[in-house]
């Protein structure tokens, strides 16, 4: 969509980039660690009937923080959230929340649940909620560990390893996935064989240094108040990809519908379905608002 700017707003220890498009009832479309541009395009769609906001959270992107040490947990990210509805001209809102945005999304239902009239979690990743909780801990532990140890490639390598893992992790962790995965797109597919990618901006490094030091536990160690969501104010809707398969986050939200006693939501795609088809996935948002 043309002429999306960038709006700023400051908020308790930080300031947040956000973007709006459209006109209509107020719709929050939002993920973690995903900046705003991967929603651009599902944003441009719902954008015909609907007031959305795309943001880049706590300290990522654009958006600032004042110190970084402190760990960015998914309360800090629901009260940005509830700023952000504020300052777009209040709510209630709904939310759709893809990943830890789902997670962010969950705790901005509970801590201020008179912003909200919808949440769609999709694939948030509760993990505590699984059997195999111990083990995904270990696996996170193990990605902390290949960050710091190898910096942001062989974090980013351990982490993807660990969110494509199907079915339940056990005391062996996740296989190896490769970093970047295959047709993850961007300059780096045009490289040739052996050569270095481009070296990261100081941004970016503070980003990723960010994510895995101190949002990456935070958000997989959360559980939100299941009691207070199942109240049904706000409503929640807990959204699966249709083609996912056992990865964790997919079965984290599994056994999330199965705890707040709803069924899970089938959306197009997998865990990125709303950037493979922007257009059905707009329409299953639709669908269930």
């Amino acid at each position: 969509m043309d002429n999306v700017t960038t709006q700023f707003v400051d908020v308790p220890g930080g300031r947040l980039a956000y973007q709006v498009r459209g006109n209509g009832p107020l719709l929050l479309v939002i993920g973690q660690p995903m900046t705003k541009e991967p929603f651009g395009p599902v944003a441009d769609v719902l954008a015909a009937d609907h007031t959305v906001v795309t943001y880049d959270p706590h300290g990522l992107g654009e958006s600032t923080i004042d110190d970084p040490s402190l760990d960015v947990t998914p309360d800090v990210e629901a009260d940005d959230l509830a700023a952000l509805i504020d300052a777009v001209g209040g709510g209630p809102a709904d939310v759709f929340g893809s990943s830890g945005g789902g997670v962010a999304a969950l705790a901005l239902a509970t801590r201020h649940p008179g912003k909200v009239r919808t949440v769609i979690a999709h694939e948030p990743p509760i993990t505590e909620l699984l059997p195999d909780a111990a083990h995904i801990r270990a696996a996170v532990d193990g990605v902390e560990a290949a960050y710091r140890g190898g910096g942001a490639g062989a974090g980013w390598g351990a982490f993807v390893s660990m969110v494509m893992h199907q079915g339940p992790m056990t005391e062996a962790g996740p296989a190896p996935a490769g970093w970047p995965p295959p047709g993850a797109g961007g300059d780096d597919d045009a490289h040739t064989e052996g050569a270095a990618p481009p070296e990261p901006s100081p941004k970016q490094q503070a980003d990723d240094e960010l994510f895995f030091l101190r949002m990456l536990k935070p958000f997989t160690l959360f559980v939100p108040e299941l009691e207070a969501l199942k109240g049904g104010t706000p409503r929640v809707v807990v959204a699966v990809g249709e083609a996912s398969h056992g990865e964790i986050a997919s079965r984290a939200a599994e056994s999330l519908a199965e705890r707040l006693g709803v069924p899970a939501a089938r959306f197009p795609g997998d865990h990125g379905g709303f950037m493979a088809d922007p257009a059905a996935f707009a329409d299953a948002i639709r669908a269930h608002l």
